[in-house]
């Protein structure tokens, strides 16, 4: 693998950002965007998964950036567990939590994939 010397290379990075601006599209909506706890909570959610993968690559070690894509692998749980709430309560249809949702947990596999790949690679 090519050496990556900027977090902003990195796919899931890339792609965990625009699942953000998702989050923030479906809660905009009149109905989510009045239940402020569940809107705050899962936009929160949201920023954690690029903002940790971010930290952890900026920190001084693999075993740091290691812990810190788990805390964005759990965040990925988080935000998939309060869409299915949101779309329990009719806060968003089927179809956009289907849509949202796979995202998330290609997301969360690509993490689980490169998280196995670092613990793998035996530089420090």
């Amino acid at each position: 693998m090519a050496k990556i010397d900027r977090y902003e290379d990195l796919e899931v990075w890339k792609l965990s950002v625009a699942l953000c601006l998702d989050i923030y599209k479906l809660t905009n909506t009149e109905l989510f965007s009045k239940d402020f706890s569940l809107r705050d909570q899962i936009r929160k959610a949201a920023i954690s998964i690029p903002s940790n993968i971010a930290e952890g690559f900026e920190r001084d070690s693999k075993r740091q950036f290691l812990y810190f894509l788990l805390i964005a692998k759990g965040s990925c749980g988080e935000v998939r567990t309060q869409l299915m709430i949101a779309k329990s309560l009719n806060y968003i249809s089927e179809t956009d939590f289907l849509k949202v949702n796979d995202k998330y947990i290609n997301t969360s596999k690509q993490l689980a994939g490169f998280i196995k790949y670092l613990k793998g690679y035996n530089t420090e």
